[in-house]
């Protein structure tokens, strides 16, 4: 991801919407506004963002409607709420649909450019596969696709490689020296949250130990060979789980 971020700020106000770029812009941010639901989809359409910030209530199109509209032209994109109406039923309605979080008007900026800053940081993903080809291949495609890749081919200790941060483990369930099962089970015992998706080549054989490996905590399971873009969504999807998780910690701070 660019250093800096391209936002769309969507909000009917635009005085509001205006300072808000205007202040994202001096912190180096590339900031544009759009004044209605519509004005910002056809945004969307036409570029790419890192980050839609969108009020809740505007006529036309409210925030949640945008939210959903955006799902279908950019579903990568991270999108966070804001309303002066905290109990307002929309905000748990744009929350169920996948909205990142909701901030309470007036916005608290120090929050707001803090979780910007994890946005700048780079998904890391770790490939353990004891196919070195393999490790190599999808290696290369994540990282083209500007992921940090790290390949483990030797299964054995895997768990004491990784680190708290590790976003996410793609995890091949038929290892030669130790089952898949097991790493996660190490994995588990050392990082609870650490998430971790599934790969196998052998959807009837490994059945059993899959079901076994989504009962204490793997996130899913992809059979190969899968398309890249299954793999992209998912890895999107945790992504956003855990961009929802620091604003979360941060307006709970705040």
């Amino acid at each position: 991801m660019t250093e800096k971020l391209r936002i769309l700020v969507v909000d009917d106000d635009r005085r509001l919407a205006g300072t808000l770029v205007d202040i994202l812009t001096v912190k180096g941010h590339q900031a544009q506004a759009a004044y209605s639901g519509p004005e910002a989809l056809d945004r969307v359409k036409q570029e790419q963002f890192d980050c839609v910030l969108t009020d809740i209530r505007m006529p036309e199109m409210n925030g949640v409607e945008l939210h959903r509209a955006i799902r279908e032209a950019q579903p990568h994109v991270p999108v966070v709420l804001m309303t002066a109406y905290s109990s307002d039923k929309l905000v748990q309605e744009g929350l169920e649909d996948g909205a990142i979080a909701t901030l309470t008007k007036p916005l608290d900026i120090n929050n707001l450019l803090c979780f910007l800053s994890s946005l700048r940081q780079q998904q890391s993903v770790v490939i353990v596969d004891d196919d070195p080809a393999f490790c190599q291949t999808l290696g290369d495609i994540l990282g083209a696709r500007g992921f940090a890749v790290t390949r483990l081919t030797d299964p054995s200790g895997v768990a004491e490689s990784l680190s708290p941060d590790e976003p996410v483990v793609l995890l091949d369930m038929k290892l030669n020296s130790i089952g898949g099962l097991e790493v996660l089970k190490e994995i588990r015992a050392r990082y609870p949250r650490l998430p971790v998706i599934l790969v196998t080549g052998y959807r009837q054989e490994m059945s059993a130990a899959i079901q076994a490996a989504l009962e204490i905590g793997a996130y899913a399971c992809l059979y190969k060979p899968f398309q890249i873009d299954e793999l992209l969504q998912a890895l999107a999807e945790l992504r956003k789980r855990d961009l929802s998780r620091i604003l979360g910690r941060l307006i709970g701070k705040g």
